[in-house]
């Protein structure tokens, strides 16, 4: 295997063309945060973005999106925010982790949303939790999926529709609303349910918003940052940003205006939303890893994401296991005790504002 270490910014437009023939061969492959635009928009923002090429025989046949730090600390890209990760290739294409991490220049990778179908990873290395990722199925069409829901979803959900354009006027959605100052809107709209939840708050980061912005209404059919809105007599009552590909909507940043809270203006949002996504030939809507409300009332099925790392027989990969043990310890002892908890969250959140 011949791999070839890159910026983003430096992969060619064959590169680019080979990437997204690979999404488009596999739909375990097809979710935005694996394109090539993703890793391009981290990497004008993250000096440790990197990209490796993998060759056989003269032929392309993958690309894995990484992180490199000290020690040879490896994660995936956009790290922290990057809500599937894996290595990109063509069908059946196998590889060998400890040679792609030497080549690398890795002693260890980490990742926590490692997408389905990257076995040699899994065996090779060292899995952790597993995690649901809640989806919405629409490649049976709107019709199929609203039939797969629980009667007292969509009867509740019929009832908040009808109390609302009574009370506020008729509603209509955008797919998508190309407006900055919109997402501007959102964006208080979720720092504003963050900090109320005592949740780390990455809008308050120039950079990331920088990386919104820059995949925001991307002309590309592989990952275009995507500002749905719902909207009741005129006004915005709900919106969700996400990224879509061909064949994936991946769900971002939902937030709604809390004045309309008791209408559940979300859930509404994301029956509207699955319709037209439908319309557009998208196979599902990943609402990401992790269990709510909402998700739990709209999903039809769940994708399973993997927590782990895989390392090579070296001291950096010692000093990374043990540094991920410790980091473990310490979480765990942080969430054990509300009070330490949100005084660590309120902590973060003034550095993050600084930066």
């Amino acid at each position: 295997m011949d791999v070839t270490v890159l910026r983003p910014d430096e992969l060619t437009a064959a590169d680019l063309g080979a990437w997204q023939a690979m999404q488009r061969a596999e739909l375990t492959l097809a979710n935005p945060f694996l394109a090539p635009e993703f890793a391009r928009a981290v990497g004008h923002q993250r000096a440790a973005a990197r990209v490796a090429r993998l060759c056989e025989g003269g032929r392309t046949v993958g690309f894995f999106p990484f992180e490199r730090h000290a020690l040879g600390a490896g994660k995936p890209i956009g790290s922290g925010f990057c809500d599937c990760q894996g290595l990109i290739h063509l069908p059946g294409h196998d590889w060998d982790p400890a040679e792609l991490l030497r080549a690398c220049g890795l002693a260890l990778w980490e990742y926590d949303h490692l997408a389905a179908g990257q076995t040699p990873f899994e065996t090779a290395g060292t899995p952790g939790a597993r995690a649901a990722s809640p989806v919405m199925e629409l490649n049976g069409g709107s019709h199929t999926y609203l039939e797969r829901l629980r009667p007292s979803v969509l009867r509740t959900a019929r009832n908040h529709e009808r109390r609302l354009a009574r009370d506020v006027g008729p509603l209509r959605l955008d797919f998508h609303a190309p407006d900055p100052a919109l997402l501007d809107t959102l964006c208080r709209w979720k720092s504003a349910q963050l900090r109320a939840r005592g949740q780390r708050d990455p809008l308050a980061q120039g950079w990331f918003l920088a990386i919104l912005r820059e995949l925001f209404d991307l002309p590309s059919e592989s990952c275009s940052g995507t500002l749905t809105v719902l909207r009741a007599g005129g006004t915005p009552v709900a919106m969700l940003y996400g990224l879509c590909s061909r064949e994936v909507y991946a769900s971002w940043f939902p937030a709604y205006d809390t004045r309309f809270a008791k209408y559940s203006p979300g859930i509404l949002l994301h029956l509207k939303c699955a319709e037209a996504a439908a319309e557009r030939g998208i196979a599902h809507i990943d609402m990401g890893k992790g269990t709510s409300r909402y998700k739990d009332a709209l999903k039809t099925a769940d994708l399973t994401v993997t927590e782990g790392y895989i390392g090579r027989r070296t001291p950096g990969a010692v000093l990374g296991r043990l540094r991920r043990a410790s980091s473990r310890t310490a979480h765990t002892a942080i969430n054990a005790d509300p009070r330490v908890h949100r005084a660590v969250v309120r902590a973060v959140g003034a550095v993050d504002r600084l930066r």
